[in-house]
């Protein structure tokens, strides 16, 4: 085993003529296609919390211990069981792993991987992040516009023409991609825009059913023929699958079984004592092997070699026995040889990845943000006509509500309840905004550590194109047909859309905070009951005067309270209720009757001068406050698995 690329240089990053990324070295050799990556001595150690509740404590545990191997062009495997940590072998491989914990050495053709690697090389993750509203043709258009920035837009189109007609994509160019053979064949293709010298997939047969992983597999080998080296991991692949392998990496417990050829394993397992079915497939007699399920054969009997006999004499654990007879092995030793000549005797260090910025502008990076949030939001035509009619369909049924009830009760009684039905409206259908991060959580990562874009182009960009036309259409029309069947003031029409539209981005926002964290499927239920209690609180506020003693604070965190204070000092200041009868002589109405707005404002505690700004400011502060937690928790999300 020796390696024909072993110069000693600092790589950087210029780009092709063409526009497409590369990494080339000090004395201007590029290394493009026919990458050699080497990794040496690659250790890391994890922490994990151990005792009970009251005792727990945190404790190191190493994780990997001294992996070192050697790939080359063609289809690298790394395989083991479920739990033997292949991908976050494949994750420091490719960068993408924080070095905390982290010590050896990651080399591109002898030499250190550049600060942009992780951008450049290739990286399918398990679960596929293509969008399925797109079509093939924009999701790579996406990736193009936002990775090749020194191309024109007719070069970048050719370039997606010419990835496709290479993974057979040319015909399914204008369809979503909504089947699982074509999400991966359009994941892969996504991160083939640079032309990376290095494709990195973790669990590429992950969902599909043997045909179509077939069909992947003899594409990843047409790919590895033209000299590009990829490295995957795999679980349990089928042998028509396995013979396509060229090199094979075993990994069990964060220790090396086997690595080297992969048409070689099964005689390497044969010497260590091990015999297998003669139609059995490979992949699965290697892990039944490590999984203690095949015994090894009497070594007395078989009068084997004696040191090998020794080794598998005492009483081991199988993973240990078969670490320590790789590391007695004749592959051992040619890997050791090959990586000391490829790191030129250099002692390993530890591994650090220096951050860099994305190759295109923030706003070239929000147009593109908002262009694909636009079109994923027309992807669902249906759910919004369908949120459009029951919004419609409810703003009716309130309002008949209303003006059947309407002679048994005072026009300011109607007017007040509902303006709290149009507060609670917004309230609860706002809740859902929480969902605009965490559907896209996966992609978010994936994207964001691959160089797509910023935190903040993505963050700005998601509130442009999914928070404001979600929330402007359904509060519009809600809000207006009320406005018309319970007479409100439509001179003060548009303040009062005003009012409401800043409750709805403020519920949203404080939804999108648990939307923008680590596992916010369940916590979006703390949102609605902060609602239902906050409501609750606004209603007995009202009706109650002695609960505002000892439960007054409680509107200074509100939501409701400051949104209804808003509209009802909107809507009554200038109020006449008593047709006739002079304002500055309402108080002298039969039985006392509340004839004038002022009063009603002055009975609810409203200041009837800054009434209005105070209750909007309280909501402008609760606004900042949400978003900027928001991305902060955003910023935590990207930090945590970049």
């Amino acid at each position: 085993m020796s390696s024909n690329n072993d110069q000693v240089v600092i790589p950087m990053l210029r780009r092709h003529t063409n526009g497409l990324p590369e990494m080339i070295s000090a004395d201007g050799e590029t290394i493009t296609q026919g990458a050699v990556l080497s990794f040496h001595n690659i250790c890391y150690r994890g922490q994990e919390k151990r005792g009970s509740l009251l005792r727990r404590r945190t404790v190191e545990k190493e994780i990997l211990s001294n992996i070192s191997g050697i790939m080359k062009p063609g289809l690298n495997a790394i395989m083991g069981p479920p739990g033997g940590d292949k991908s976050l072998l494949l994750d420091i491989l490719a960068a993408r792993k924080d070095p905390c914990g982290l010590s050896g050495e990651v080399l591109i053709n002898g030499v250190h991987q550049p600060a942009n690697f992780r951008y450049n090389s290739g990286y399918v993750v398990q679960d596929d992040v293509v969008v399925h509203t797109l079509t093939v043709r924009e999701n790579l258009q996406f990736s193009a516009a936002l990775r090749l920035p020194t191309m024109t837009n007719h070069e970048k189109n050719e370039r997606v023409n010419d990835i496709m007609e290479e993974l057979n994509l040319d015909d399914m160019a204008n369809f979503k991609v909504k089947s699982r053979e074509l999400k991966k064949r359009t994941s892969i293709a996504v991160e083939l825009i640079t032309d990376p010298a290095i494709l990195f997939l973790d669990e590429p047969t992950n969902g599909l059913d043997p045909s179509t992983a077939n069909t992947v597999f003899s594409l990843l080998k047409k790919m590895s023929n033209r000299d590009r080296t990829i490295i995957f991991t795999i679980q349990q692949p089928r042998y028509s699958i396995f013979k396509l392998f060229d090199s094979l990496t075993l990994l069990a417990s964060g220790k090396l079984m086997y690595h080297g050829p992969a048409q070689g394993a099964l005689e390497y397992f044969q010497s260590a004592g091990y015999s297998g079915e003669e139609y059995q497939n490979p992949a699965d007699f290697f892990l039944d092997i490590i999984n203690g399920n095949v015994p090894p054969i009497n070594r007395e009997e078989e009068n084997e070699a004696k040191e090998t006999e020794q080794l598998f004499q005492r009483e081991k654990p199988v993973i240990e026995a078969l670490a320590e007879f790789y590391a007695n092995s004749a592959f051992y030793r040619d890997t050791e040889a090959e990586l000391e000549h490829l790191s030129g005797g250099r002692n390993s260090r530890s591994l650090a990845f220096r951050e860099i910025t994305c190759v295109t502008s923030f706003f070239h990076q929000l147009r593109w943000i908002f262009w694909r949030s636009f079109k994923n939001l027309l992807g669902f035509p249906s759910v919004t006509r369908r949120q459009l009619c029951y919004t419609v369909i409810l703003a009716l049924a309130v309002g008949c509500i209303f003006l059947v009830f309407k002679n048994d009760c005072t026009d300011i009684q109607v007017r007040a309840w509902g303006l709290y039905i149009l507060i609670v409206f917004q309230c609860f259908s706002s809740v859902t905004a929480g969902e605009m991060f965490e559907l896209e959580k996966k992609l978010f990562k994936h994207e964001y550590i691959s160089g797509y874009y910023s935190e903040k182009s993505y963050f700005f960009g998601k509130l442009l194109s999914d928070l404001i036309p979600r929330r402007i259409c359904p509060s519009f029309i809600f809000t207006f047909i009320l406005s018309l069947m319970l007479g409100w003031k439509l001179g003060a029409f548009f303040r009062t859309m005003f009012i409401v539209l800043l409750v709805a981005y403020t519920t949203s926002s404080m939804a999108l905070i648990l939307g923008a964290g680590e596992k916010a499927d369940r916590k979006i239920l703390l949102v609605i009951v902060y609602f239902m209690f906050m409501l609750v609180f606004l209603g007995i506020s009202l009706n109650f005067e002695s609960t505002k003693l000892w439960l007054s604070w409680l509107q200074y965190f509100s939501i409701p309270y400051y949104g209804y204070m808003a509209l009802l000092h909107n809507e009554f200041l200038g109020r006449n209720f008593c047709p006739g009868v002079s304002t500055t002589e309402s108080r002298g109405c039969a039985s006392y009757v509340i004839c004038t707005g002022e009063e009603f404002l002055t009975l609810q505690s409203i200041d009837l001068s800054w009434g209005l700004w105070k209750n909007l400011l309280g909501l402008a502060v609760m606004l900042i406050c949400f978003l900027t937690i928001t991305y902060l928790k955003l910023i935590f999300l990207k930090k945590k698995h970049s």
